[in-house]
This record gives C-alpha cells, sequence and structure tokens, in this order.
C-alpha cells in the first residue's frame, strides 16, 4: 500500500471510529452491552423524578419496562433542561454537550441517552425548518405515541364559583411555572387584562403549595401534573375547571420519544414494546397508579375510528 493510501486509510478509520464512539448506539449494540440508557427530565414529577434516591414517575416505569422487554438492565440519563426542545435533543440523543468532554480519552462515549422520554410526537414539528430552510430536527426521528397531553385549571371553589372562562382571573390571582406556555398565555391574552393576577412560580408544585396557602385562588399546569398534585396531596376545596383555552392555539398534543436518525432499528424494537402497552391497557395501568387521567393518543384514536 502507498503512503498516501495508507495515511488515507488510517485518517478515514480514526473519523470512523470517532463518529461511532461519539454518537449513540445501534440496536445491536445496545443489546450486545447488557443494558440501555433511557433519557428523563430531572425533577419532573409525575413523569421522572427521584423519590428516596430511587428513580420514580410514569416514564421511569415506561423505561423500565422497555429495558425489561429486551432483557437488559435499566439505566436512567437524567436530563436537565436547556433552552429549548432542540438543545435538549442536541444534547442528549445525537450529538452530546460540548462541556460533555473526557480529557483522558478524546474518544469516549459522549454521555447521551439511547432513547428519550417525553418528546412531542407531532409532524408538523418533526420537520419545521428554519429561515433558511433546514430542517432544525433532521438528526432525530420522534416515534412511539404513548400519552395524549393536555393544560388544565385546578381552583379553589372557596374562593371562585366556577371558572366557565379564563376571563375570571381579571378578579382572581392564579399561579403558573414561569417561562411556560401557560404564564405567556394568561399575561397576554384578553388585552393583558390578566397580567397582574398571574403570579409566576419556579414548577407546578410550588404554584400548588400558593393554592394550598391562600396564596392564589387557581393554577394553571398540564394536566398530569394537576392530576398529581391533587392525587398526592388532595384538598376537598379544589376542584378541576373544565374551561377551554381560547386563541392558544394547540391545546392538546401526543407525547412520544426520541432516538439518533441513524439508529430507527432501535426505534421500531422499542416502539412495538410501547404500543403493546398502549392497546394492552398497561399504559393507562401505570398512569391511573399516580392518580393520573390517561388518555390515547390521537395516533390510535384516529385507528379506531
Amino acid at each position: 500500500m502507498s503512503k498516501l493510501a495508507l495515511l488515507t486509510a488510517i485518517i478515514f478509520a480514526n473519523v470512523s471510529l470517532h463518529s461511532s464512539l461519539a454518537f449513540a448506539r445501534y440496536y445491536d449494540d445496545v443489546i450486545d452491552s447488557g443494558y440501555i440508557k433511557v433519557g428523563f427530565y430531572r425533577d419532573f414529577p409525575p413523569y421522572s423524578y427521584l423519590e428516596d434516591g430511587q428513580p420514580k414517575g410514569v416514564d421511569v416505569e415506561i423505561g423500565q419496562r422497555i429495558a425489561k422487554a429486551f432483557n437488559l438492565e435499566f439505566r436512567p440519563h437524567w436530563i436537565t433542561p436547556d433552552e429549548n426542545l432542540e438543545d435538549d435533543l442536541r444534547n442528549n440523543v445525537w450529538k452530546g454537550h460540548y462541556l460533555d468532554k473526557n480529557e483522558q480519552n478524546p474518544l469516549a462515549l459522549k454521555n447521551i441517552a439511547d432513547v428519550m422520554m417525553r418528546v412531542p410526537y407531532d409532524r408538523e414539528y418533526s420537520y419545521m425548518r428554519d429561515s433558511t430552510g433546514y430542517v432544525i430536527n433532521d438528526m432525530v426521528v420522534m416515534f412511539g405515541p404513548y400519552q395524549r397531553e393536555s393544560w388544565q385549571v385546578a381552583y379553589d371553589h372557596t374562593q371562585i364559583d366556577n371558572v366557565s372562562t379564563l376571563a375570571v382571573f381579571q378578579y382572581h390571582p392564579i399561579g403558573v411555572e414561569i417561562d411556560s406556555l401557560p404564564a405567556f398565555y394568561l399575561t397576554s391574552a384578553f388585552g393583558g387584562r390578566m397580567r397582574d393576577n398571574t403570579h409566576h412560580f419556579a414548577n407546578a408544585r410550588a404554584a400548588y403549595a400558593a393554592m394550598s396557602a391562600g396564596k392564589v385562588d387557581a393554577i394553571m399546569a398540564m394536566r398530569a401534573e394537576v392530576d398529581w398534585l391533587l392525587a398526592s396531596a388532595p384538598n376537598a376545596n379544589f376542584s378541576l375547571a373544565s374551561n377551554g383555552y381560547p386563541t392558544m392555539g394547540k391545546q392538546k398534543w401526543d407525547i412520544g420519544m426520541a432516538i439518533k436518525h441513524t439508529y430507527r432499528q432501535l426505534g421500531y424494537a422499542i416502539a412495538d414494546v410501547v404500543e403493546g402497552m398502549v392497546l394492552s391497557g398497561e399504559m393507562e395501568t401505570i398512569y391511573k397508579r399516580y392518580g393520573l387521567r390517561y388518555e390515547l393518543p390521537e395516533f390510535y384514536q384516529t385507528q379506531q375510528n
């Protein structure tokens, strides 16, 4: 072999080695390794959280069920949210965080998940393009819808007779998670007339604690969060509202999973497990254990119709 050909082969081998080590793992690699890393958002009950040092939550139980289906060790990969979902997918599914370096072994595996839970299953979002026409999420595949999520208001019926419309919060204080969609909506809808009565908290739990203490008369968060709070800290004075959210845009959405786009075989195998859980009722059973209402993803509702 000539020196040029040898040099080319060495460079190609090094690039290939670096690429294979830097990113997520193929299906055979996952099976051969004996474990699977499942990505969950940190401190996000009722979906994923630690209780007495042990992983708990709906998404965690689904991840454990996936691992069991392949006779693999379950390894949680905890995700701290970045500025947006695109950052979370890049840092935890297909590339890894730029600060995640191994100085002793630059070619070591990045700290990323084999599959990530709680990702929107939405075709429009999956193929969303930036201002140049580039597909933003082209490095990931979003698949396997397992739950339909929505927004929910809970209120103290000793302070508010009913919540037939959000306009009532022109006169009553409501708690929301800071920088959430409900926070933006309640401070801008109806000409901003609810802005002064919208109180911002670190998360839904803090908002619920404020309602329990009489500091706000209602909260707005994701349905599962509200269900879990009412189930884990029940209060006879608290009720669920049945109002809609005019001009809010998409008010229900399917939740699924994400993998790196080159690892579709792993995605197909995981999707089969999750679909079996949905169709058998096992998924709903998990949700009920946490006091949550379960709604089939639109994907399955369409099939049934």
